[in-house]
């Protein structure tokens, strides 16, 4: 009989730690449906689980041929007059055993690699299904969610939930077909050995079942400690932990935190060592015993002629391939509700309803210049318990706090070609505001519309396509630059790319570069400087060239000859397009149309720079402490240059000479 190992996954290190409050396994109550859910996964492989499990009967049938096999062989040998037609019996089924042995590792090695392609195209079935689900997830979610207690449903839990189809199955139906045909079997050649070998069961079984749950309570917790230390490096070892820890950690505060993690691993894995050591110990140990019960009362029943040696051969070789089907079934409630476990934790996510979706009335925003609307817009952020999970924030309730409107009758219109731009003090509702553009929220109440149509009522495509985004710290992925900018615009030529290098104002820095746009931006674009990263961003919004553009703080990391070219560029470019900026600039707040200015959610002003001025209030304040201190100190385009003639940490990569952008 096939024995099929399970893998083990990794996952994130909070995210484990609410599974500690958890009851033990055994006492999980699963909630009512999960298993027809999980059954419907079956539907599209019920073909090829069928032969699965066909290969799985025909293999325990021939597993337990072999023994009678044997028993005709010896009893042939052994027979007081063995004539000449005997040794071509003898011959025959000494072949006939040879080829039980040939089916039986054919029918192993189809069952493992039916198996293996079963289980992995359900694994790929769940994380792509899963997956599919988190991106569909509002902006709160991934705000609340620890990270690697997500990655930990999309590796352990899978696989936890995989090996309800190949392992269950295979030992359900393999393991109980088996021990019925060697019991019938063992019965019909001696009922009275086979009741004595069976007296001993009780003494494997009952310490076995206690073990093997022991055993799934230590791999449980063996994947929450394995979480819980890979979290601890992936927060260290990523580029922004890493700079932290070289800033203000203590090495070996550090080094004794993760050893307390390993150690806990490893004290684990040794007592896990030491139980699955016991398991088998003890199983040896009692097949052994009933082996040697077998041989003794068998041996007796040889001497007094009621039994023939090939029987008591045929006996004890069923005890040796009794014991293990007894064990795994034994064990069956364990690994089933780790199963139903696993796919009920997969569930939990899908069940999570997005809050951000397309309605089924949903259009596209009708074409033409963008007209923005803020229509008397309320806001407050959503409460955890509508966007989240308490087991992926690591906690054990999700937290119930007093909901605060954070925008209050917002009301305004950002013409076609225009640029609005939002001032005011840090937490005034600025950010929030450019989040409600691009839908990464809904409003609460009152409306927010492009072109006359409520967001609420357009196709995400259709939004998307309409509205780039460049926020105040652009990401960038662990990739080339072709790669962060194709991701605008996945099937932009290479004149288009050129085109928005050139807008974006850092063409003249990608040609210098030894690989071009082949070089790798490092983790979240590290490897460029603050400038670079932000240009480049600049450059994907201008490929994707939307109708409306929304920049937060787009320029806050350019020096001020450099935020000039990118100005004259963004100028150029939004003719005919609709801006929104959230300003900390003076060249920005002076080339704005108009301007507004919000305090605690509200707008208290409105109007160009000048008339502004002339009223005084917050405007003048925020002027003179915050825009002013520019003119007077820098001037409007008066700055170093380095950054668009190559300084920074990517001509530290030219100088190397190494084809990529150098470390800062």
């Amino acid at each position: 009989m096939s024995m099929h190992a399970g893998a083990m996954g990794r996952g994130g290190r909070g995210g484990m730690n609410s599974m500690r409050r958890n009851r033990d396994i055994l006492e999980h109550r699963i909630k009512k449906g999960t298993m027809p859910r999980m059954l419907a996964f079956a539907k599209a492989y019920r073909i090829m689980i069928i032969i699965f499990l066909t290969a799985v009967v025909l293999d325990s049938i021939v597993t337990s041929v072999s023994p009678l096999v044997l028993r005709s062989i010896i009893d042939t040998i052994t027979s007081a007059h063995v004539a000449h037609k005997s040794q071509g019996l003898v011959i025959g089924l000494a072949f006939l055993t040879a080829a039980l042995a040939v089916v039986d590792a054919g029918l192993s090695l189809f069952e493992r690699r039916a198996s293996a392609v079963i289980g992995e195209s359900l694994i790929f079935d769940l994380r792509a299904r899963v997956y599919a689900h988190i991106q569909e997830m509002p902006i709160a979610f991934f705000s609340r969610t620890q990270t690697g207690a997500l990655i930990s449903r999309l590796n352990n839990d899978v696989i936890g939930a995989q090996q309800a189809f190949t392992d269950l199955f295979s030992n359900v139906v393999g393991n109980a077909l088996l021990l019925a045909i060697i019991l019938g079997v063992m019965f019909f050649l001696s009922w009275q050995i086979t009741l004595v070998a069976l007296i001993l069961l009780p003494m494997f079984l009952l310490p076995a079942r206690r073990v093997g749950r022991r055993l799934g309570t230590l791999f449980q917790r063996g994947m929450e400690l394995n979480a819980e230390m890979n979290m601890v490096m992936s927060e260290r070892f990523n580029v922004a932990g890493a700079m932290v820890v070289k800033l203000f950690g203590h090495p070996r505060d550090e080094l004794e935190y993760f050893e307390s993690r390993a150690g806990q691993v490893r004290d684990i894995g040794i007592r896990q060592a030491t139980y699955q050591r016991f398991f088998f110990v003890a199983l040896s140990l009692t097949a052994s015993l009933a082996t040697a019960f077998a041989y003794g009362f068998g041996g007796v029943a040889v001497l007094h002629g009621t039994l023939a040696v090939g029987t008591v051969v045929a006996l004890t070789a069923y005890l040796t391939r009794l014991y293990g089907p007894l064990t795994q079934l034994s064990n069956l409630n364990v690994d089933y509700m780790s199963a139903m476990v696993s796919f009920e934790r997969l569930f939990e996510i899908l069940d999570l309803e997005p809050m951000i979706k397309d309605s089924d009335d949903a259009h596209d925003i009708p074409e033409g210049p963008a007209t923005l609307r803020f229509d008397h817009v309320n806001f407050e952020y959503p409460g955890a318990e509508e966007v989240s999970l308490a087991s992926l924030e690591a906690v054990a309730v999700l937290e119930r706090v007093q909901r605060t409107s954070v925008l209050h009758d917002v009301s305004f219109v950002v013409e076609p070609g225009t640029m609005t731009a939002l001032v005011g003090p840090s937490g005034a509702g600025k950010t929030t505001m450019s989040l409600l553009v691009s839908r990464l929220y809904d409003v609460t109440s009152g409306s927010v519309s492009i072109n006359g149509v409520d967001l609420r009522q357009t196709t995400s495509a259709s939004l998307k396509s309409s509205v780039g985004v460049v926020t105040q710290d652009p990401h960038l992925f662990h990739d080339t630059m072709r790669a962060n900018l194709l991701f605008a615009r996945p099937d932009a030529t290479e004149e288009q790319i050129h085109d928005a290098l050139v807008s974006a104002q850092i063409a003249s820095l990608v040609a210098s570069l030894p690989q071009g746009l082949d070089t790798v931006v490092g983790e979240r674009g590290y490897r460029l400087s603050g400038g670079e990263k932000q240009r480049v961003a600049l450059a994907r919004l201008l490929l994707k060239a939307p109708r409306l553009v929304v920049l937060d703080e787009a320029t806050a990391h350019l020096d001020n000859e450099s935020e000039a070219a990118v100005q004259r560029a963004l100028d150029e470019t939004m003719t005919d397009r609709t801006s929104l900026v959230i300003a900390h600039r003076l060249s920005t707040i002076r080339n704005a149309d108009q301007i507004l200015v919000i305090d605690e959610g509200r707008i208290v002003q409105r109007g160009s720079h000048d008339e502004l001025l002339e009223r005084g209030g917050l405007y003048r304040t925020l002027y003179e402490t915050q825009f002013a201190p520019q003119a007077s100190s820098h001037g409007v385009g008066a700055a170093d240059d380095v950054d668009d003639r190559g300084g920074g940490r990517a001509q530290e990569g030219r100088e190397q000479g190494d084809g990529s952008v150098g470390h800062g």
